[in-house]
């Protein structure tokens, strides 16, 4: 059920159900190349929780507005990105998951669309742990690795990160076919400077489009096997089952 459509008198009850499981999206604005829309994460973020949402059930999970900002900041130079800092997000999403728990949830799922909020999400999550009465999990897109290894065929300039590659570029053509022009996509080989692991680095210096590999070789089929396995583990988490 999405949270924005409930009434007073709705949200009080949902917000008590004992096993009730609010799913909060949580996406960034970054340029994505020219085929992928600035709101990649958000779309992504939103459609993965919708799913989740309709596995788990609207007795048993909320779909919350989705954060639109978040950090980006190694892309947050070009123009089109917006970058929050870390301690902001996190004391913004801490809010969030305080008033929830103020309301009487028990139970937050962040379906977290973009790596770099990984830090600001876990560090609201360590704060909320020893200040709030409530069990918080954080996914970003659990279990993908294996299924890209299986389905991706484009080399990864990095075996972490990826962006408007064949990776999230799949992702959308599955879940927001709509927002891509998949006539403008490319493919561009980035090299990681070599002392990147160890010294602040940005993206803009050494990658001219935010494309991160090769985004021609995405397909709407390996966006689903990945996105269905990703869904199958959050569903499985939650539900608690091994």
């Amino acid at each position: 059920m999405n949270y924005g459509d409930l009434n007073q008198k709705e949200a009080k009850i949902f917000l008590n159900e004992e096993q009730m499981t609010a799913l909060l999206p949580v996406g960034a604005v970054e340029v994505h190349g020219d085929h992928l829309p600035l709101d990649t994460d958000c779309c992504l973020a939103r459609r993965v929780a919708e799913q989740v949402e309709e596995r788990m059930g609207s007795r048993r999970c909320l779909v919350l507005p989705c954060v639109p900002y978040g950090q980006v900041w190694s892309l947050g130079n070009v123009p089109g990105s917006i970058h929050i800092p870390d301690e902001v997000l996190t004391d913004y999403l801490y809010g969030i998951a305080k008033s929830l728990e103020h309301a009487g949830l028990k139970r937050l799922a962040v379906i977290n669309g973009h790596v770099g909020n990984g830090s600001a999400v876990k560090e609201m999550m360590r704060k909320a742990y020893e200040k709030l009465d409530m069990k918080i999990f954080q996914f970003t897109y659990p279990g993908a690795a294996d299924v890209i290894g299986r389905v991706c065929t484009s080399k990864r300039p990095h075996k972490v990160y990826f962006h408007a590659d064949e990776i999230e570029t799949s992702y959308m053509l599955y879940l927001c076919p709509e927002k891509v022009r998949i006539e403008e996509a490319v493919s561009q080989d980035v090299t990681f400077p070599a002392d990147y692991e160890y010294t602040p680095v940005r993206w803009s210096d050494f990658m001219e489009t935010a494309v991160l590999g090769d985004a021609t070789a995405a397909s709407g089929e390996k966006g689903k096997q990945i996105i269905d396995a990703v869904v199958d583990n959050i569903v499985r988490i939650l539900k608690g089952e091994n």
